[in-house]
Parts: structure tokens; sequence; C-alpha cells
């Protein structure tokens, strides 16, 4: 094709920016002055519509947020912790409708709970935006990982799985250690696993549960953020998943609604402390997410229908409709956000 190279003057008349060289095709000198003439000749409001309608086939139509996943989950049960892939429908998690534009390139990232819903979105987020991931997960959610794992490899990423229970100091150091090994550093950390269980009574609620809550949900975070922080350099990131309960606690999940007010307030918190060393720290509060935690802790017969009621959009929300919040609470573009925690609820609050 032949190049006309257009000086500052010509530019100016077809509506090109002015003041450099432009190498412009025949064909888009021809498209330039037919837009400047039918410019000159239409009212601006007819203009207007002229090129929207041009543009109109190439934009999806906006979705109703209402209608865009189902209400309808049939019932089901699993034992703790429970498989995605054994889910109906599945979750959507971003596996095919996630689409990155490098926003973590270069970034190494550690997600915890990474094999399932929230962090299995944000592990493929990560890595479509141009990071490369470690995902920890429990042993028996091998199936579930090594689908994340695959899913992270096809974007041309390293992916690397650690299994293993978090409720250990000792674990969480070496996790942390050996993911920043893999990667070459970590500056991105998700603390992301959470554990609950509906126990409705106080008098019959074990302190083996509450335990289990507790040292998941609150512990490991701050033993995985503790080791990270002596590594991290300024630019770096850490990321909680804390809940809607933290505002607005469930009577049937008194531990889990505690640890996950805590989360908020040690997000803040550690957000100051960490700001000298030029570490972000934030979280992300969502509401019912369509998850295996809704199938595996034995909470009443109509709770998934209860959960889509407890909305006003209707339904419960899917993890990769969390996923954009995490990436954006990463990327650099946010470098002034710190100390925050973000309500992604569905309007319930």
């Amino acid at each position: 094709m032949k190049k006309e190279k257009l000086n500052e003057k010509t530019a100016g008349t077809i509506g090109v920016t002015a003041g450099k060289d432009v190498d412009l095709s025949r064909r888009d000198m021809l498209k330039g002055v037919a837009i400047a003439g039918l410019a000159a000749t239409l009212p601006l409001s007819a203009m207007a519509e002229h090129v929207a309608a041009q543009q109109s086939d190439n934009v999806p139509p906006v979705g109703d947020p209402r209608t865009r996943f189902p209400n309808n989950q049939p019932m089901q049960e699993q034992a703790w912790p429970g498989l995605q892939r054994n889910m109906t429908p599945k979750p959507d998690c971003g596996e095919t409708s996630y689409r990155g534009s490098g926003r973590l390139a270069g970034r190494r990232a550690l997600i915890t709970g990474g094999d399932s819903g929230i962090g299995r979105a944000v592990a493929i987020a990560c890595a479509r935006e141009g990071a490369d991931v470690v995902i920890n997960y429990l042993p028996q959610e091998e199936p579930d990982a090594a689908e994340v794992i695959d899913l992270i490899r096809r974007e041309g990423r390293k992916a690397v799985a650690i299994s293993g229970d978090l409720r250990t100091e000792e674990f969480c150091r070496s996790l942390v250690a050996r993911a920043e090994g893999e990667l070459g550093g970590l500056d991105l950390l998700v603390n992301n696993a959470g554990y609950g269980w509906f126990l409705p009574d106080i008098l019959e609620h074990p302190s083996e549960k509450f335990d289990q809550t507790v040292k998941t949900n609150l512990y490991a975070p701050f033993w995985l953020s503790k080791a990270a922080v002596a590594l991290m350099k300024p630019g770096s990131v850490i990321l909680f998943t804390s809940s809607v309960t933290a505002f607005s606690p469930a009577g049937a999940f008194i531990d889990y609604s505690a640890t996950k007010a805590a989360i908020v307030a040690f997000t803040s918190a550690l957000a100051k402390q960490v700001a000298q060393r030029g570490i972000r720290v934030n979280g992300v509060a969502p509401g019912p997410i369509w998850t295996p935690m809704q199938i595996y802790f034995e909470a009443p017969d109509n709770n998934v229908e209860s959960l889509n009621a407890s909305t006003p959009l209707g339904r419960m929300g899917h993890p990769v409709e969390m996923a954009s919040l995490y990436i954006t609470l990463a990327e650099e573009a946010s470098s002034f956000v710190t100390g925050s925690t973000w309500s992604a609820d569905g309007g319930r609050l």
C-alpha cells in the first residue's frame, strides 16, 4: 500500500493531530476526507448518530446484571472442602470469560485458596494480566488445582502448585519462601483461603471448629503477610478476602463473621504500618458467591434459594465478578489506594 506523507497543515485539514509528520495509507486519507466532508454537511446531532451507527456493529450489548448468571442452582452437597468441578452449574471463574490487558505484566503472585472460587478467578485473571502465579490449596483439592495450573500455563505464564494446610506458622513461612524462590521474587500476596461452617447454636459449637476457622481465616493471613513483608520491595501489594458478614454478621456464622471483621481491621492497620516500606494493603468483602463453600457447610436445605434472594440483584455472584476488583487493587494505576476494603455484595448492605 502506497503511503502518503502528511505535513502539519494537511494533517490538520482531515482531523489528524497536528504538529507531527504522520504516515497514512491512501485508504485512510480518503476515509478522513469523507468524514470531514460529511461533518461539513450534517448538523452535529446527525453526525453523532452517523458515527454511532458505524460503531454499533462492533460494540457488544450491555448486559442485565440480574440475569447474567442463573439463580436456580439445584440443591447439592459435598464433603468439605468440596470440589468446584463437581458443582452444578460450575462457577464461572473466568476460564473463558475473563480477558486480560497486561495490567500486571511481570508481577509475581502467591494466591491462597487458588484452586476454586474467588482464588481461582484471581489466579486466572492475574495470569491473563501478565503475572506468574503460585497457588496454594489443600491436598484434597488437587483435581481443581490441576485445572488452574493448566489454564495459567496456556497463557504463557509460569504456574506453580503448592498444596498444604495453612494452619501452622511453619508451613506459611515455607510457602512464602518457596513462592519467592520459584518466581524469582514476590510482589503480590492474595490472602484468600477461608473456612466457615453453619453452626446456629453456640451451645453446640465445637471448639475444634472455632479453632479451624480462626487459624485459617486470621492466623494464616498474619503469618503469610509477616513472611511476605520481610522480602517484598516497594510497589508490592498484599490483598485480603473479607466478607459481607464483617459488616452484617450472620448468626449461624459467629466465628466466620468475627474473623472476617478482624480482617477488615487488620487490612487497615497493616496498610498504615507498611506504607513506609512502599507496600500497599487492601481487601475485598464479597457477598454470597457461588463457590464450593456454599455447598459443604451443611446449611439448611433452602440455603441456595435464600442466598439468591438475599441480594437486590436476585442472585448470588460468580467468582469472575470479583476478579477485576483484585486486579484493580493490585495494579500500579491504583498506587494511592491502600487500607481500603471494597464491598462487592450485590447491593445487599
